[in-house]
């Protein structure tokens, strides 16, 4: 894949994340996929880890304001909205694995720590 399509394929899982779209999140993820929260806690079963997350936080959302990508890694900067969390709201660096086509793992690393 080239730098193009990482990227999209980066921008579509979070557009899916910003939709609630959890079979389309489900589709773009590997079999394998791990997501890595801000304190290095990896996760693997992420289709309840998202159910559950869009319960809780029905109108989280991320906002990029930066798209890079290196070797098969889009590296995203922005910022989350979240308005029944607070410590959700702020500066944020997300970084997307990509393997064929789909995602294997979705990092995220808050830029300004509650």
């Amino acid at each position: 894949m080239d730098s193009f399509d990482i990227m999209m394929v980066a921008l579509r899982f979070n557009e899916k994340i910003n939709q609630r779209d959890l079979e389309g999140l489900v589709e773009l993820m590997t079999d394998d996929h791990t997501f890595i929260d801000d304190s290095g806690v990896s996760y693997r079963n992420m289709r309840e880890g998202w159910r559950e997350f869009f319960k809780n936080y029905p109108d989280y959302r991320n906002i990029f304001t930066t798209v890079t990508v290196k070797d098969n890694v889009a590296v995203m900067i922005g910022y989350s909205t979240c308005s029944n969390e607070p410590k959700l709201n702020g500066p944020n660096m997300w970084t997307a694995k990509v393997h064929e086509g789909h995602v294997s793992e979705w990092r995220v690393y808050w830029l300004d720590k509650k």
